[in-house]
Formats: C-alpha cells, structure tokens, sequence
C-alpha cells in the first residue's frame, strides 16, 4: 500500500509539473524569486527545490548547521550544489567555495544564481564526481531536478516517474580534477553516487576536517548496487565521530556500521551525515 501511495502522490507531481510547463509556454526557461536563501532563478517546472524557494525559502535548518562549521578564513567544497541553495548562502560566511555540478541545465541556472547574488568566491565545476575519468550516463530529472543522477542499476519508480532525458555527462576523481585541496567543509549530495565520489577523492578527504554526506538507503541499493559496508570504506579512518541530524544523535567509530545498517535496514536515511575528527 505504501509503494501505490507514493506512485500515485509522484504521478500526479508530473502531471502538476506538465501543466505548468504547458501554461507558461516553451520560452521561459526560468522564474526568478526573492526567498530567504538569496536571488534565483528557478525551473518553472521543478516541484523541490524551486517551489520551496518560490514559497520563501529551502533548507534553512540545514545552513543553519552548516554554518557552525565556518569561519571568514574556511574553504567549503560542495558536490552536488543544484542550482546553489546551499552553496550561495554558505559563501557569504566563507573565504572560497567550490561548487561541483553534474546537471548541465542546473549548471546553467547556478552560474545565473551566482550572478544576481553577487558572489565572487564561488568557483563552479560542470562535471560529475566519480572514482575516475569516464564517460557517465545520467538522468536529467524534471519534477526534482536536484534528484537527477547517474542512471541508476536497478529500476526504481521514483527515479523515472517524470519520464527524465538520460544523457552523458563528463565524470572525474576530484582528486584529479581539483587537485589534493585542504578544506574545513565538504558537503555531498550527488543521488546516490557519493560512494564513487568519495573513492575519487581519499587525498582530499584526509586532510579535510568535516564531511557530510547524504545517507539514503535506496540510493545505495538501486543507484549505486552497494552495501553500507562498502559505503564505510570509503570515509577515512580519520572521522571518528558521526552526527545523525534526523535523529538527534552523535556516535562515536566503533558504533558508525551497526547504527548504518540498522538504519539501512529499518529503510531510514538523512539529508547529510556529519563526520567529524577528534
């Protein structure tokens, strides 16, 4: 009953977003809002992300414990920034940050966003973020444009109920592509590929001092086909502390498998996983 609930809630989503697409004609490719996160320009069709701002704001808890983590001198690292919700609020309590998107249509509106806000410490990559140079293929969703992703192993209904575009997108360890880089925050919110992303970059990783990182138990299965064994191979050995924002809880090292697993049995996940050295 629960899987028909969510097909019915999704497909009538697509059909919302159709319509809006249909009354507002092909031309506008993009609405511009005023909300608590700054200046932007919005796909008309995106139900996510870009209605939440349109209503006023998007993922203000979050920046708010984000920001905890920096000072004026910190440099921020965000793989998957979307249109820049997070990266361009963020950016405004940073020295640098660099803003990793795999989306050409999303990187398109994040360059135009980082304009009508005014910033000048946002660098922006067009590339996905895996555990090496290759050609991916990925899926350009409408209704949540920030659920776009690498195109999943296994088939799921939330992942195609919008009909998305598959197309190829340039994919590279950061570790190459950006250079072994020190940075006091990484955020990463890629759909289910942060354990490539996160095989691609261990140098980087190692002398970073927070990681946070989304956790969601169908994106290891179907997306990436992983376990959370695998899953926790990929955070160095250097964050020792794990904070679970959903649930109120921090936990040390020796408790991250049993807690994950418990987690991704019970199907519950979190927004982004906060791991932390001593």
């Amino acid at each position: 009953m629960k899987s028909l609930y969510w097909r019915i809630v999704l497909a009538a989503k697509a059909r919302k977003s159709k319509r809006l697409r249909k009354q507002l004609g092909p031309n506008i490719r993009s609405i511009i809002t005023e909300s608590e996160n700054g200046i932007f320009a919005v796909d008309p069709e995106d139900l996510e992300v870009g209605e939440k701002l349109r209503k006023g704001g998007f993922g203000l808890d979050e920046i708010e414990r984000l920001s905890k983590y920096l000072t004026g001198d910190s440099k921020v690292l965000i793989v998957g920034s979307h249109i820049g919700s997070l990266a361009i609020p963020l950016a405004e309590k940073c020295a640098g940050l660099v803003a990793i998107e795999a989306n050409p249509d999303t990187f398109e509106l994040l360059k135009l966003n980082i304009s009508l806000n005014d910033c000048s410490n946002i660098s922006v990559h067009n590339i996905a973020a895996s555990d090496k140079r290759e050609q991916l293929k990925f899926l350009k969703s409408r209704v949540n444009s920030g659920g776009s992703k690498r195109t999943p192993k296994n088939q799921n209904f939330m992942y195609d109920f919008d009909k998305p575009e598959e197309i190829e997108v340039e994919a590279y360890s950061l570790d190459e592509h950006l250079g072994v880089e020190s940075y006091d925050l990484i955020v990463m919110d890629i759909e289910g590929s942060e354990y490539f992303a996160l095989k691609g970059m261990p140098k980087t990783l190692v002398q970073s001092k927070v990681l946070v990182v989304e956790f969601l138990p169908h994106h290891l299965r179907d997306v990436a086909g992983i376990t959370v064994d695998e899953f926790l191979s990929a955070i160095p050995d250097e964050f020792t502390k794990m904070t679970i924002p959903s649930q109120q809880k921090t936990i040390e090292k020796h408790s991250f498998e049993a807690e994950l697993k418990t987690m991704f049995a019970a199907g519950k996940g979190d927004d982004g996983l906060i791991f932390e050295r001593d």
